[in-house]
């Protein structure tokens, strides 16, 4: 079995060679090199060796006290260093935002991205609020145009503004009211020009942007390349980010701005100052590739023509010396770290390779205390390691990071190490958390991926730690939206089809930003495209956490794409109503079965997490509890697929149809509702009919039942 599986490891890496998609992991690298589907970098502090590496300085703005000055942060005269300023500080690196128009759509791809940045603007001790600071999008990396100082923002002048050869858009947080501005208070979207083309006034929502007593905000922006909308978000700092956005409105980015695109910020100052200083930064933007990959991909194919045959041998010598060593091992009792280490090196675009002494330090000896989470797969810690060159924050910096370390040494234990890092490094999706390296030293298995600041769905939906604020309607709402989309690409998009196999809310880890990252593939397996369920070869029973696992499950063994909707189901479910999978209550043990009695009943939305104080639309509630109860469909062949749930979600088409009464369970399905190609032996003799909403997911098949108990303890991380 371990021969065949690292054989098919060594397939694995050399199809991935020749496929279009890259493996790189740097995230800082310029988008086009490779075909990662999003670019990620994060800056939790500014320093001066920053500049020119990481991000370009511009006009009077400068970086200092760890932070981005914007425009000048001085004591001195303030007619000669502060007044009639203005400043720019890009991003190193510019971003394809659009292509060329599609082919079958005739329409351009453009590009989403999301970010959110720390900003301060003070003012100080008896001055008054004065001009403002702006997020943009630029055609370039130049110096802010002369004259750009007073209401300019450092974005245009009198000269230039409302030109459409600018390729400007901007979010502005205004505070200096000019003949345009509704108020002196408000925030703005920008294009080509300092007068808005939509704008709304804070003080209605509570918000000062420059107050007396300086204030740290939280700016979320989120924009949708296909829906061709920008929402800006914004919150006092160290809040979660608001269920409802302060501005909306529709932006066409391909129509806009230039085909590469830098972004950064921009302020200015005029007779009055204030100091507008960023603290923070974060950034996911979707990669659109380069023109110069299409002869990046002719080479590809070349090479994938006429080296075949050398290719062929270079996998079946790799495969003679694994087999060689594996003897090697036998005779004479040598570690396997070198093994795995060479079948990890040899995937192409591998992740980076850590020393264990450096894991160790960085999780202080794997203390105790930096403990996140733990199951049967083993213990994942918080750490803090040096960058690379592949890091935001360049070479020499620090990054933030969890250590999942693998509590099987054994065979299986390399395994699952193996099928872990092979799957999880070749996916790139912007709601996917991201491999950053790994480490197999000394016979200990050990991944690293980026840390998620906000922790897992569950503790924000069940925990009462102090100072955790609930989950607001839109935010719940956006997190089932993200996982939709990594599910959809893991069922659809990606090139192999891969099944989650333990899709649950601990496994949805949330960013800085409160964003959907689907995490925790030990339990995921890829099959081939022409095929449609992964079964168990080694061990058998049932593999996931109880409440998520569908029916049918406990009789194939098999994983599904169907099964993993079911969990989605069990997932969305759990969001609306703030109430685990597996719970009692009013004499039901599982959520879904009470879900349905109250949709039987026309009182669904009673369902509805009470703690939200009717704080949420009804509409959307009414449609995800509809969508919750169609996943958790017991008939495999009747849940929506993923790309359904999309549109769902995104409201292109109405909630599916759920009958009143929830259906029974009969096996085999007499539809042929299980999209697998078999059965498991002994379950086509006869079939097993059960009509009672709650015995089916409580009673039948105990063996089985209490083996995926076992399971849900020491085959899933929280």
């Amino acid at each position: 079995m371990a021969v065949r599986f690292l054989v098919s490891l060594l397939l694995l890496g050399a199809a991935a060679s020749s496929s279009s998609t890259s493996l790189a992991t740097n995230s800082t690298a310029a988008p086009g090199v490779g075909g990662d589907n999003v670019t990620t970098f994060s800056f939790t502090g500014f320093y001066s060796a920053f500049r020119g590496a990481n991000v370009t300085v511009l006009g009077d703005a400068n970086i200092d006290q760890g932070a981005l000055q914007i425009t000048p942060d001085s004591l001195n005269d303030a007619a000669t260093y502060l007044t009639n300023k203005s400043g720019r500080v890009l991003y190193a690196n510019a971003f394809r935002l659009w292509d060329g128009k599609d082919n079958a759509t005739g329409y351009k791809k453009v590009a989403s991205f999301s970010t959110v940045f720390t900003v301060n603007v003070f003012r100080p001790i008896g001055t008054e609020p004065a001009e403002g600071f702006a997020f943009v999008i630029a055609p370039n990396a130049d110096e802010p145009p002369a004259g750009s100082y007073g209401g300019y923002l450092g974005l245009t002048n009198a000269a230039t503004d409302g030109n459409a050869t600018n390729q400007i858009v901007a979010v502005e947080l205004d505070t200096e009211k000019q003949p345009y501005d509704p108020d002196d208070n408000h925030v703005g979207l920008n294009v080509n020009s300092v007068v808005s083309v939509a704008n709304t006034s804070l003080k209605p929502l509570g918000i000062e942007i420059s107050p007396v007593d300086a204030v740290k905000y939280n700016v979320w922006i989120d924009y949708d390349g296909v829906a061709r909308r920008i929402a800006v978000y914004m919150a006092v700092a160290g809040k979660a980010k608001p269920g409802r956005e302060v501005l909306a409105a529709p932006l066409d980015l391909g129509e806009t701005v230039a085909e590469r695109s830098y972004f950064g910020f921009s302020a200015s100052t005029g007779r009055k100052y204030q100091l507008n200083c960023v603290l923070a930064w974060n950034m996911t933007v979707e990669k659109l590739p380069f023109d110069d990959d299409k002869g990046k991909k002719s080479l590809v194919l070349g090479l994938a023509i006429g080296v075949p045959v050398g290719l062929l041998a270079l996998v079946a010598a790799a495969i003679l010396a694994y087999v060689y060593v594996v003897k090697r091992r036998k005779m004479h009792g040598d570690d396997g770290s070198a093994i795995t280490g060479t079948m990890i090196r040899s995937l192409a675009g591998g992740p980076r390779e850590f020393e264990y002494r450096e894991l160790r330090k960085a999780t202080n000896n794997f203390d105790e205390k930096m403990k996140l989470g733990q199951g049967g797969y083993g213990v994942v810690y918080r750490g803090v390691v040096v960058g690379d060159h592949t890091s935001p924050g360049g070479a020499g910096s620090t990054v933030e990071v969890a250590v999942k370390k693998f509590s099987r040494a054994s065979t299986q234990g390399q395994n699952d190490f193996l099928a872990e890092l092979c799957i999880i490094n070749r996916l790139r999706h912007k709601h996917l958390v991201r491999l950053v390296g790994w480490s197999h030293d000394n016979g200990e298995l050990l991944l690293v991926y980026e840390f998620m600041p906000n922790g897992s769905l569950d503790q924000h939906l069940f925990s009462s730690a102090p100072g955790r604020p609930l989950l607001g309607w839109e935010l719940r709402y956006n997190i089932v939206k993200g996982v939709a989309s990594a599910l959809h690409y893991l069922h659809d998009e990606y090139d192999q089809r891969v099944v989650h196999r333990d899709l649950k809310a601990s496994n949805i880890m949330l960013d800085a930003a409160f964003s959907a990252r689907l995490g925790d593939f030990g339990l995921a397996r890829a099959i081939e495209t022409d095929k449609t369920s992964y079964m168990e070869e080694v061990g058998g029973g049932v593999h996931g956490t109880v409440g998520y696992i569908a029916p049918e499950c406990f009789h194939t063994e098999k994983a599904t794409r169907e099964s993993d909707v079911y969990a989605f189901g069990a997932v969305v479910l759990e969001v609306v109503c703030g109430r685990r999978p597996r719970c009692d209550i009013d004499g039901f043990h599982f959520l879904v079965d009470w879900v349905w009695r109250l949709h039987r009943d026309g009182r669904a939305l009673e369902a509805v997490d009470p703690r939200l104080e009717g704080a949420f639309d009804r509409d959307q509630a009414e449609g995800l509890l509809l969508l919750g109860l169609a996943c958790s469909h017991p008939t495999p062949a009747e849940r929506p697929k993923t790309p359904a749930i999309q549109q769902i979600l995104l409201g292109s088409v109405p909630p599916p149809a759920v009958p009143p009464f929830k259906p029974s369970f009969v096996w085999p399905a007499t539809d042929g509702g299980l999209d697998t190609m078999t059965t498991t032996a002994g379950t086509s003799s006869s079939q097993l009919s059960l009509t009672s909403a709650s015995t089916w997911s409580g009673n039948f098949m105990r063996g089985s039942l209490s083996h995926a108990l076992q399971q849900s303890a020491s085959d899933s991380l929280p």
